[in-house]
């Protein structure tokens, strides 16, 4: 739960975090000047990917009330930052690690998809059956008799007295 919860809050923290480790990389392990202007133009890319796949996790309800990310969640957001943590160092494998985090994202984003729309229709679901349930329930109002009908309310109620009050318009009131 720890680690759940420990994502839940890392995963907006991470839209910052991440796209500026590779830039920290660049400086650090020293890379060519194609390098930075390649990062100059695929961090920002990366960083609304991150936004867009925080705010798909956050749209799912159960995530919001218990503040916990799914085991799902877990592992796809995991792979896919280690995945940009080793891009970040510039190793020889540079290019495997842009493939594997370009791979790693979209799996992440059709796995929140899925998610999403699993747990919207299991609501739906739950919300229909409730639906059903109280429509199959026979309910009885006073006054309205034994009986078949008796699952329907009453006549008209008297909605008791109304003042009605007539405006007119100022040239009108002679």
């Amino acid at each position: 739960m720890i680690i759940r919860r420990a994502f839940y809050y890392w995963r907006f923290a991470a839209i910052f975090i991440l796209p500026a480790w590779p830039f920290l990389g660049w400086g650090l392990f020293g890379e060519s000047g194609w390098s930075l202007f390649g990062l100059f133009i695929a961090m920002p890319i990366l960083a609304i990917a991150l936004a867009a796949i925080a705010f798909l996790i956050s749209a799912r309800a159960s995530v919001r009330t218990t503040k916990l990310v799914s085991w799902t969640d877990v592992g796809l957001l995991s792979l896919w930052h280690v995945t940009i943590i080793c891009f970040g160092t510039f190793s020889s494998g540079i290019a495997l690690w842009a493939v594997l985090g370009v791979v790693a994202g979209l799996a992440a984003f059709w796995g929140s998809i899925a998610q999403l729309i699993a747990e919207t229709s299991r609501r739906a679901q739950e919300t229909m059956a409730e639906f059903e349930r109280m429509a199959a329930t026979p309910r009885t109002f006073p006054g309205a008799g034994d009986g078949p009908t008796q699952r329907f309310a009453p006549g008209p109620v008297d909605g008791g007295e109304f003042i009605v009050v007539e405006e007119s318009k100022p040239d009108d009131r002679r």
